[in-house]
């Protein structure tokens, strides 16, 4: 009986001892996996905020103050227009479907 005991004892102590793991294991887990969440979260915010910066860089009006200021760009007028006319030139002959 004693050899009985003393392997049943050994049981429930190997028992005790895995039950404690896994339970310490699974509250890891837990804790990664809310981690994750707060990560998951916090990025797709920052997305968000970065597509309305986007948006707000790109309007027209930004575009064109940057082009006044940074490339020395003006807006077209009839004053400052130049047209060009180009006389009708013979065309090529084409040979084979080759110009």
């Amino acid at each position: 009986m004693t050899r009985l005991s003393v392997v049943l004892f050994a049981a429930v102590i190997f028992s005790a001892l895995y039950l404690v793991r896994v339970q310490y294991d699974s509250r890891r887990l837990f804790t990664e996996l809310d981690r994750a969440n707060a990560e998951a979260h916090r990025l797709e915010t920052e997305r968000s905020r970065l597509e309305v910066e986007k948006r707000a860089e790109a309007t027209s009006l930004r575009v064109e103050k940057l082009a006044k200021e940074k490339l020395a760009m003006r807006t077209v007028t009839p004053a400052i227009t130049e047209y060009v006319s180009v006389s009708a030139a013979p065309a090529p002959a084409v040979q084979g479907g080759k110009p």
